[in-house]
């Protein structure tokens, strides 16, 4: 049996256990051989699933989506210019590895997930060390490469060794800075400062670009023409989220794929990016640079965050987003959930999110 014929064989087995339990938490394994890790996917039956976005809110779709019976494919953003992903970016000249290791790790499977998962996430904090706030995940992605002799290896080598469901694929090989201009005519340049802003953050951002210009990877164009459902995660929209969708190239694969078209929105705005911005505002940036009319679904959170989780919040100017009525004008459906985890913070559940994914 060949490689790619095995992998849609436990596709199919995922599907009918999951549909004969009606459980989300059954294993969806598609463990790849590095010689089959680019074949071309076959669901089978299955959906392929692919997922653009950047660290935190990939990583949250991604944890998920991998309880249920998808083939998935992670597209990450790859212009990253600060903390430890910046600084290896720069002396090494390798890609950043960091938004790269959340989705890897968002994935992994296997007996050994736990112990690997946390030394990926393992972070030097010895003040004075030369290795001080590096990732161990950020490292070995390095000394992949360097073994290797490029980053995809480096991530094909990585995803053996995290047993991960599915794959993860940069959306760029090209080594591009984001350049943002405000709406006061100010040129903001790098990743982490529009991330963390040291301009004015009520200002809003006008216009975002790549220099130099940079081309979808290959193999990230392939999986998002193929896909029969695409889903824009959330994330910061115009440091993550955005940047993904102006590299050449992506606009004409979003145009080319049959498949549905997703946006997850925030549940926060964000000073310096998308202070004061209503969820219709969030999506109508996302929707002006892919090029897309409209999204088929935009899924938000209806959940009203406690008044002492807003206080906390507005100490970073971050406030809940107003779910508006122009939202549908946006999408031919808005699905309004209580995406929410009980807890302190604000964050989305993975399984509430993927069983909505799962049912359209």
């Amino acid at each position: 049996m060949s490689p790619v014929r095995s992998l849609s064989v436990r596709n199919r087995d995922m599907q009918n256990r999951y549909q004969s339990s009606g459980q989300a938490g059954i294993k969806h394994k598609q463990k790849e051989s590095a010689d089959t890790f680019f074949l071309p996917k076959t669901s089978n039956g299955v959906k392929k699933i692919v997922t653009i976005g950047g660290g935190t809110g990939s990583y949250m779709v991604l944890r998920g989506l991998k309880q249920f019976p998808f083939d998935i494919t992670a597209v990450v953003t790859m212009f990253d210019n600060g903390g430890s992903a910046g600084t290896l970016r720069d002396e090494f000249g390798i890609l950043p590895p960091g938004d790269l290791r959340r989705c890897l790790i968002a994935l992994s499977e296997g007996r050994r997930r736990a112990v690997l998962r946390d030394l990926f996430n393992f972070r030097f904090d010895k003040k004075g060390s030369s290795l001080h706030g590096h990732s161990f995940g950020n490292l070995l992605l390095l000394a992949l490469s360097e073994i290797y002799g490029s980053d995809i290896k480096a991530v094909q080598k990585a995803s053996e060794l995290l047993d991960i469901v599915g794959r993860v694929l940069p959306v760029s090989l090209d080594k591009s800075h984001i350049h943002a201009t405000l709406e006061n005519g100010t040129q903001i340049v790098g990743e982490s400062n529009i991330d963390i802003p040291k301009h004015n953050g009520n200002l809003r951002i006008i216009n975002i670009v790549l220099k130099p210009r940079a081309r979808i990877f290959k193999e990230t164009d392939k999986a998002i023409r193929e896909a029969d459902l695409i889903v824009i995660c959330p994330g910061d929209i115009y440091s993550s989220l955005i940047p993904n969708l102006i590299v050449d190239g992506m606009k004409k694969a979003l145009r080319a794929c049959k498949g549905e078209k997703v946006a997850v929105c925030n549940s926060m705005t964000k000073w310096g990016e998308t202070h004061d911005y209503t969820a219709s505002d969030m999506m109508r940036e996302l929707l002006k640079y892919s090029g897309l009319k409209k999204f088929d679904y935009v899924i938000c959170n209806t959940r009203e965050i406690s008044a002492d989780v807003q206080k906390k919040y507005a100490k970073e100017k971050k406030y809940p987003v107003e779910v508006d009525a122009k939202l549908n004008t946006c999408a031919k459906k808005v699905i309004k959930a209580d995406l929410l985890t009980d807890s302190d913070v604000v964050r989305y559940d993975p399984e509430t999110v993927a069983k909505i994914l799962y049912k359209l």
